[in-house]
């Protein structure tokens, strides 16, 4: 996967696109609301591709997030929406009979999709279920967790099957960044000893129930977070955009390991309709992003060239040090490209 476009600058990141995939916490909105510029740059893309999205939260029903994303001016049926817990329920199914009581752990947007798929939802251990799922609700406490590990305790993967919807450590809120579905999976990892499978980002099961729904060709995803909307992309084989409006922001990208680098960084999602510059390389390896120059020299990175654009001086300086091969510790990097 090319880590920039390099082709002419009036190339956009949608040309060529024919499925928009959009990541919602730290992508569309932060609590409850909207992210700047989110919603009209995807009701744009909406007018010549289609558009879906993608989630790990596992606390709300597909029709719930329709809604919130229709009070905020998308245009958006609960079709269009895939979530971590459908693609938990689509992996249960591969392991459990048809119809078999089910320990859930989480909210009611976990409980519908177990529904939908022809389980019995059961919340005590004590029921002798044929499996665990858990995913992220906010009123998910010590007292299911607790049930989750008693179900778990002394029973094989075979015996019985633990599955979670995601293990984002994080989620990003009104508030701040709080702990995510990874926490909690981890207390109960602990109690019980045993990992859970995993069917959301970075695992592929979410993105190929996406594409198959939609029957894309080429799809583009776009995410806030390297190590699950990014990696989960580049495993999958779909090209993708970091959008520095969430989790991850410049220090991470400069770090990013080689199996969890965007095809595109964008400020936000005006970018996806805007030409994205080309990336040129000097023979000595420096990189031009516009009028940004970055290089590696030796152990330093240094910047040639800050041009007039932060966005086309952190793309240069990721590209430089990514092409280098060189680890980051390695390397004695500016304050002024992470900071």
């Amino acid at each position: 996967m090319a880590l920039f476009r390099r082709s002419a600058e009036t190339a956009t990141p949608l040309d060529g696109v024919d499925l928009v995939l959009a990541d919602l916490d730290g992508v569309v909105y932060k609590g409850p609301d909207a992210i700047p510029f989110a919603v009209e740059s995807l009701n744009r893309a909406a007018e010549t591709v289609r558009v879906g999205y993608i989630t790990n939260n596992a606390s709300r029903t597909d029709a719930s997030v329709a809604e919130h994303l229709s009070d905020l001016g998308l245009h958006v049926q609960p079709s269009d929406v895939v979530t971590s817990p459908q693609a938990a329920v689509r992996l249960l199914g591969a392991h459990v009979a048809p119809g078999a009581t089910i320990l859930v752990i989480g909210g009611a947007g976990l409980v519908d999709e177990v529904e939908k798929g022809g389980f019995t939802v059961t919340r005590s251990a004590d029921d002798e279920p044929a499996a665990v799922i858990q995913g992220f609700a906010p009123e998910v406490g010590w007292a299911q967790l607790a049930e989750a590990a008693f179900a778990l305790q002394g029973r094989t993967d075979d015996e019985r099957p633990w599955i979670a919807t995601n293990t984002d450590w994080t989620i990003p809120v009104a508030r701040g960044i709080a702990p995510g579905n990874g926490t909690l999976v981890s207390a109960v990892h602990t109690a019980a000893g045993r990992l859970p499978l995993v069917a959301g980002k970075p695992e592929v099961a979410i993105f190929e129930e996406a594409v198959s729904r939609f029957g894309a060709g080429k799809p583009l995803f776009i995410g806030d977070r390297l190590d699950t909307d990014i990696l989960g992309a580049n495993r999958a084989g779909i090209d993708s955009v970091l959008v520095l409006t969430g989790i991850d922001r410049a220090k991470q990208l400069i770090a990013a390991d080689a199996n969890a680098r965007p095809t595109y960084i964008l400020g936000d999602l005006r970018g996806l309709a805007q030409p994205y510059p080309a990336t040129s390389v000097a023979r000595d390896g420096a990189v031009t992003v516009g009028d940004a120059t970055v290089a590696v020299e030796g152990n330093d990175v240094r910047i040639r060239a800050e041009g007039t654009d932060e966005l086309n001086l952190l793309r240069a300086a990721c590209a430089a040090i990514w092409n280098s091969g060189r680890a980051i510790y390695g390397l004695d990097v500016p304050e002024r490209l992470y900071a």
